[in-house]
Formats: structure tokens, sequence, C-alpha cells
């Protein structure tokens, strides 16, 4: 069996939640273990070449690629921060041991807390033959294009105009690819105005009301049919429409990685507005599991800015249960909670306010599994 490592905090996840968590707690002055499955610290950010925009504090016109490199430049350097990449935590024993596969081997690792920023996966979706080869989740087609520099296709049908069907579509053409269109289940594009603009003026139709009916192929996919839906979300007869495409990619909302939350025993509750199960917790983003501490996706979908700040207050917190201090934390904490409520204001955070507003009132009443 392997010797037993000791951490004051263990970060589980290197994503733009991981990261500010790592570093908010290093500067708490908490020694901290981040530990992630990748080659590469960043996460999602590592294959986001769109320019962030926001405030000053949210790298408000810096593409993604370079926020991944900074944050990682910044906690690789830092002697207190120990950083384990290619390690992938698969087991959260009842005593607060993690047990991590590394180099086809075991390492246990027992730390006083834990922050929990493992992310979220793409979700499918059903329809006949959507298991031939050339159908992608589109965060999978934006890491071939991305960070191996290989086109996914040449001739793309995107599905789910939220901001990651937008934003890839667009990064496919930059690529090379043709986007034949965006199709959109909702009778509104979800994703930012900003963005669905973007694509618009570049000629690429975004047909909402529709969605794909099957794809079509021997070996991998050649043409997909579309057809229209009415308000029930049925389709409607004789409306299909017919794409002849290699490649679609389906962009059809996440769902967060919480299998290491179940098995600490975290009170779990759905909460669909967060994109499926979510684990109670507290403004200051604990769990009801004491030490377990939460941020990012895996604590409900939204954006990376909204991730990297929900990061901030994780990491800060966990220093300060273990008692450490700083000048100015109660500010730090205030501005980084006033900078998450900023974001989620308008229509495109209602989405966000009312899954939140559920998980807290649930909170309350003690409710979860």
């Amino acid at each position: 069996m392997s010797s037993l490592l000791t951490s004051e905090i263990c970060v589980v996840g290197a994503g733009p939640a991981g990261l500010k968590a790592a570093i908010s707690a290093r500067d708490m002055g908490a020694h901290v273990t981040l530990v992630d499955s990748e080659v590469n610290l960043g996460g999602q950010l590592v294959k986001q070449t769109h320019k962030f925009f926001g405030s000053r504090g949210q790298f408000a016109g810096m593409r993604g690629i370079d926020i991944a490199k900074l944050l990682a430049d910044e906690v690789s350097r830092d002697p207190s921060v120990d950083v384990m990449c290619e390690s992938q935590v698969v087991g959260f024993y009842e005593d607060g041991t993690l047990a991590i596969e590394k180099d086809d081997s075991i390492q246990f690792l027992k730390p006083e807390r834990v922050i929990c920023a493992a992310g979220a996966s793409e979700r499918m979706l059903s329809f006949p033959n959507n298991d031939l080869p050339g159908v992608y989740g589109a965060g999978a087609a934006q890491t071939l294009m991305n960070v191996y520099g290989v086109k996914p296709g040449n001739r793309v049908l995107m599905i789910g105009a939220g901001n990651i069907g937008l934003i890839v579509s667009y990064q496919l053409l930059q690529a090379g690819v043709e986007v034949a269109a965006v199709l959109e289940a909702m009778p509104h594009v979800g994703g930012y105005d900003v963005h669905a603009r973007k694509i618009q003026r570049a000629g690429i139709p975004i047909l909402t009301s529709h969605t794909i009916k099957e794809a079509h192929g021997t070996r991998s996919v050649e043409d997909a049919t579309v057809w229209a839906l009415d308000s029930e979300f049925h389709p409607v007869i004789d409306s299909e429409r017919y794409f002849e495409v290699d490649t679609i990619c389906l962009a059809v909302g996440l769902t967060p990685l919480t299998e290491l939350l179940w098995q600490a025993g975290c009170r779990m509750v759905y909460v669909p507005e967060l994109g499926g199960y979510a684990p109670l917790r507290c403004e200051n983003y604990e769990t009801t599991h004491p030490g377990v501490f939460v941020a990012g996706d895996l604590a409900g979908i939204e954006e990376a800015s909204s991730a990297m700040i929900e990061g901030v207050v994780a990491g800060l917190s966990a220093a300060r249960s273990l008692g450490y201090e700083t000048d100015g934390f109660e500010e730090r904490l205030r501005l980084a909670k006033n900078e998450l409520e900023a974001l989620r204001q308008g229509p495109t955070g209602q989405k966000v306010r009312q899954g939140i507003r559920r998980l807290m009132a649930l909170r309350e009443v003690g409710e979860g599994i």
C-alpha cells in the first residue's frame, strides 16, 4: 500500500475554478495540493481562443488560453502549491482520504480540507445514427481544433445555440471549417447576442425551434435531416430539411461531475437550472459535509468568469476554516460575492439565479438526498 500523503487543502480540478481556489487559499497562507487529470493546467480555458468580457478583475479582453497560462504559471512556480498533473482522484473515503490514480498506481492523500472543482461533462442527444463517426460533443471538436490542431470535419451542423454552440461555431470558421447551420430547439437563442450576431454576420443561419431528426451515413456522417418544433416541442410534420455535412456537433448542455461529492456523502438535490444534481452548500461554498467546498461547474453550470470567482470564495473560505487570517479578508470575500451577483444580473443570468434560489431554499428546509 502507498504511503499516506498529507496536505492542508486539496483542490480537485485545475480549471478556472480550481486554479483560482488554489491561488486564493495560498494567498491566505495555506499549503495546497492541486490535482488534475490532464497534462496541462487550465481545464476548459486551454481551448478557449475567444476574448473574455466583463470587468478587469474577470480578465476582460484576454483570451482563455492566455488566462490559463497566466494562472498556471502562478501556481506552478509557488512552492506552497504542490501540482499533480495526469492524476485522477478516483475515491473519497469516509475518513476524508482521497485515492489518486497516477502512473498506473494509487496514491493516498489525506487533506484537512477539500475543494472540489472537477467541472462538468457534455450531454449527448438521442437520435437515429448518433453513434456514427463524425458526431461530436462541441467541446470535443473544440479540443481537436484548439489543442491538437486537427479539423474535426469539413462541413458541420451545430446543434445548440447557447454560448458553447455559438462560440465553437465561430472557432470552426476560423479553422477553415464550413458551418452549414446552427439549430436551437428553443424559440430563441440561448447564448449572448454578441456571439450570435458574430456568426450571423459570417453567413451562418441560426434556426430556432429546430432540432436534428436523424443522421445518415454508412461508415461515417454523410448528411442529416432536421425538422421544426412547435410550441410544445413536438416535431412539425413535413417540415424536414436536409443538410449535406460530414460532422455533427452537439452543444446541448453540460452536467456537473459530482461523483466525488456523492462518495463523500454530501447532500445533493436535483436543480435543472444548474445542470442536474448539485450539492447543497452555504454562501461560502461549503457543502453539508464539513470541510468539503465546491466551485465552478460542479457547483452549477455557469460561465468561466463565474467559476473563477467561485474559486476565490471557496479558496478563501477553506483557508479561513483552518484558522488562516489576512488583512482585508472580509473585504476581498465581499467583493468576490458582489462580482458574482453582478455577473448573474440581466436576462442571461435569470436561469442561474432561479437555480441558486431553489438551492438555498432547499438547504433552509434541510432537503436533499
